[in-house]
This record gives structure tokens, sequence and C-alpha cells, in this order.
């Protein structure tokens, strides 16, 4: 892919998904975290699964904390690396209340030093809770950005700060969430779904399937 093509290439991915949104389920900026946290390799479906109940019981830090890490880490079990994960949330709420009067902080930074708390899930958490354009980079966005000749980097940093660089206004502020369902849903792995993609000619990746 062309610099000169990506504004097309995203304004195909906008008009057939205008405001595309994490596929988390969510109430506030809180459960949005912890849901982030509990995402690293996990699906969404499955960390829905597990929060559903977790977070009727506790969706402030204040709830969370007065679970305990055991009833948390209970809640959670179905989740990979899932006693980590207890640990953090448990940790990153204890944060949250002696540091930041229990508010989830809106500066890349701060959200660093929370417990379990990684460049991926800060940046969806800016993006999503305080509609900054960061650029979370997971496995679909990495994939995406380097089969499509997009943003092609060996890291995940350098995917991220080549998207930073190379996407504009008025796509800026969805970008992540349109390359994460594009590599969820069409451009896939193992075998990509080039036959129903709506960017195929502006992509560099060869060969293409053509049937599914």
């Amino acid at each position: 892919m062309k610099v000169a093509q990506i504004p097309e290439f995203f304004e195909r991915l906008s008009r057939d998904d205008p405001a595309p949104r994490t596929e988390l389920d969510f109430s506030n900026d809180f459960t949005l975290l912890v849901a982030v946290v509990l995402s690293a390799q996990a699906t969404d479906i499955g960390v829905n699964k597990a929060t559903k109940t977790l977070f009727a019981r506790a969706d402030t830090p204040e709830k969370m904390v007065a679970l305990g890490e055991a009833t948390i880490r209970e809640e959670v079990k179905t989740i990979g690396l899932y006693r980590n994960k207890a640990k953090n949330v448990f940790a990153l709420s204890q944060q949250l209340i002696a540091e930041h009067n229990s508010a989830v902080p809106n500066d890349m930074e701060t959200l660093l030093s929370l417990p379990g708390v990684g460049r991926k899930t800060a940046n969806v958490v800016m993006n999503e809770a305080f509609g900054v354009a960061t650029f979370a980079v997971d496995t679909h966005v990495f994939r995406v950005s380097n089969r499509t000749g997009l943003a092609p980097g060996k890291t995940e940093l350098a995917v991220e700060k080549k998207l930073d660089r190379r996407i504009k206004d008025p796509y800026r502020r969805h970008a992540h969430h349109w390359l994460i369902l594009h590599g969820r849903y069409v451009c896939l792995a193992r075998k990509p779904k080039c036959y129903n993609c709506l960017v195929r000619d502006l992509c560099r990746f060869k060969p293409k399937t053509e049937t599914a």
C-alpha cells in the first residue's frame, strides 16, 4: 500500500462501520480498564463471559477491593493467566483509590504506572474512555499493518509509531478499531478472506484467497 492510498483505505472501512467500538463489555472507565487488563492473550468473548458476574458485583475500585483477590480470581478463572490478572486487578484498584481518588487516569504515563497496564492497554483506555487518537497494536493490528503495507514494522511499538505518523484526520480516532475488526473478521491469520475484503485492491499481500 502506498502512503497516498491510506485515506482511501480508511474511507472504505469507515463507510462500512462509521462508529466502531471495542467489543469488550463495560459500564464505566473503571470496568473498561479492568476488561482490557483481563483481555491480554484472551478473546473478548471469553472476557465478557467472565466479567458479566464480576462487574455486577464490583464496578468501582472500592467494590473490587472489597471482593478481595481470592474472589476476583475465582470470578475470572476461565480466562488465561487468571491468577496474575486477578492480582493486578486487585492491586490497580487499590492504587486508584490511594493515588487517584478512585478515578481512572487520563494520561498515558500514569496509566502505565498501574499494575497490569501495558502500552496496548493504556492506548485502548485513552482512546475508548477519553477520545484520544491513540493506536493500540494487538496481534490483529500488527498483522494487518504489516500484511497490507499500511505501517510495516518488526515490533508493536514500531508499528504504533508508524501508524501515528501516517494516519491523518478524520480517521485517527477510530483507526485502531477498524484495524482490529478487519483483522478479527476478514484479514485472518491463517486464511484471510480476501474475497470479502473492502480494501483488497489496496493491499500488497499476495497471493489472495479467491473463495471461501
